[in-house]
């Protein structure tokens, strides 16, 4: 499928000019001696480094920002098209599995990206605070979106680095640095839309509820009828939410879990193609390898020998 929609970066921006993203991507440079995503001193934060443009990077992520210090990426969200750089930031309200491009990125200048997950309860906490009077709901319902870097944003992710050699630092100063950038991020052009995701009332939080469900029982038969229930919405209204919150019908959300937890497993190592097909819920390996191939684009063992190829292990997905 053909995606159609394009979000590009804003017209005259030129990445990666500003010095505070330089000092970002010095940053983390430091925190990722060789290409993978390595977990910071403080919690739910990461150092990204990829040295090369890559293709077909398939895999799932939570709430989350991204701020990209150097190099480019592409996200695949069914037909639309993402890209983001030093000049875009992306928020991921809700759990996507997506498929990403790092479109930009070399040996010398590699991808270099921090990676802040966000927690509803604390964008709940803050949201009271930024939006006293309320937040006026979004007109898009998309869980996952871009918008030009905030250079308050950019330097408070810088100074949050920074406290990562320093224990101290880490407990007493790196929760405050944390709650800065959530505010700014609640201050900005997305900011009624990164509030949802801490509004347990609102439709993305919902479909939230219903995202995580799947997540946890996707080698079970699906059952629509009872996930409508669970969010208190009619299946008619159910379908219309996830597919404006996730771009793909639940079903189409269970079978991308399926197939990457299968990818996984047979990239440790631990299932062949049949094994991995029954682990995660399918009846018939016919069908799976159908599934997968239209998926990932080749036969369940040529993508995995490929992958090996290129150095991927099943944590580096």
């Amino acid at each position: 499928m053909t995606p159609t929609l394009r979000q590009r970066p804003a017209a005259g921006a030129q990445e990666g000019s500003a010095p505070s993203a330089k000092k970002l991507a010095s940053l983390i440079a430091a925190h990722t001696p060789y290409d993978g995503c390595f977990p910071l001193a403080v919690p739910g934060t990461y150092a990204i480094r990829i040295s090369r443009v890559t293709k077909d990077m398939r895999g799932t992520l939570p709430p989350t920002l991204c701020v990209v210090g150097q190099g480019s990426k592409t996200i695949l969200l069914g037909r639309e098209v993402f890209e983001y750089n030093a000049t875009r930031m992306m928020v991921f309200s809700v759990d996507l599995p997506i498929v990403g491009h790092v479109t930009r990125a070399t040996r010398n200048e590699p991808f270099l990206c921090f990676r802040l997950d966000l927690t509803p309860q604390r964008i709940a906490d803050l949201a009271l605070k930024v939006f006293p009077k309320g937040v006026s709901a979004p007109h898009n319902k998309r869980g996952l979106y871009v918008a030009d870097s905030q250079e308050s944003i950019v330097e408070a992710a810088t100074k949050l680095i920074q406290l990562m050699t320093d224990p101290a630092d880490v407990r007493l100063l790196a929760p405050l640095v944390v709650d800065e950038i959530l505010i700014r991020l609640l201050r900005s052009p997305v900011g009624n839309r990164v509030a949802q995701i801490g509004h347990g009332g609102s439709g993305a939080q919902r479909i939230a509820r219903a995202v995580s469900e799947i997540r946890e029982n996707f080698a079970q038969p699906l059952a629509v009828e009872r996930l409508a229930r669970l969010v208190n919405m009619s299946v008619s209204s159910f379908h219309q939410h996830f597919k404006a919150v996730t771009s793909m019908s639940p079903v189409q959300y269970q079978k991308a879990l399926r197939l990457q937890e299968a990818r996984r497993l047979m990239l440790s190592q631990v299932n062949d193609a049949r094994s991995a097909a029954r682990e995660v819920g399918y009846v018939s390996a016919s069908q799976f390898s159908r599934e997968y191939a239209g998926f990932f684009g080749s036969a369940p063992t040529k993508d995995v020998a490929r992958l090996r190829e290129e150095g991927f292990t099943a944590e580096r997905l």
